[in-house]
């Protein structure tokens, strides 16, 4: 395995409006991965450019269940959107336009 003096494995960044995700895979001393989530949006205060960070650490032992509750939480929300007018406000198809990242591809 590959890896930079950080232990930075992967990384993948999606520009999404005013915020950024950065999706970074990242090895241990002892070479387990984890996956590191960072939202990132632009602020100003006091005039001045400023970024507000939000960071979430994932475990390689969180994976799957996270990738499942990721998946069934989408799932619903395309399937409240397709069926209710209330939440079918914007695009439909956005839903599924996602930067296609795949936990499989980690």
């Amino acid at each position: 395995m590959e890896n930079d003096k950080n232990g930075e494995v992967y990384s993948k960044i999606v520009r999404a409006g005013k915020r950024t995700y950065f999706f970074d895979v990242k090895a241990t001393k002892g070479n387990d991965l984890y996956l590191t989530v960072t939202e990132s949006k632009k602020t100003y205060i006091d005039g001045r450019d400023a970024y507000q960070k939000h960071k979430l650490f994932l475990y390689k032992e969180d994976f799957d269940k996270f990738q499942e509750g990721l998946a069934d939480a989408l799932n619903k929300i395309a399937d409240l959107r397709s069926s209710d007018d209330t939440y079918s406000a914007q695009d439909k198809s956005s839903v599924n336009n996602y930067s296609g990242v795949s936990f499989d591809d980690l």
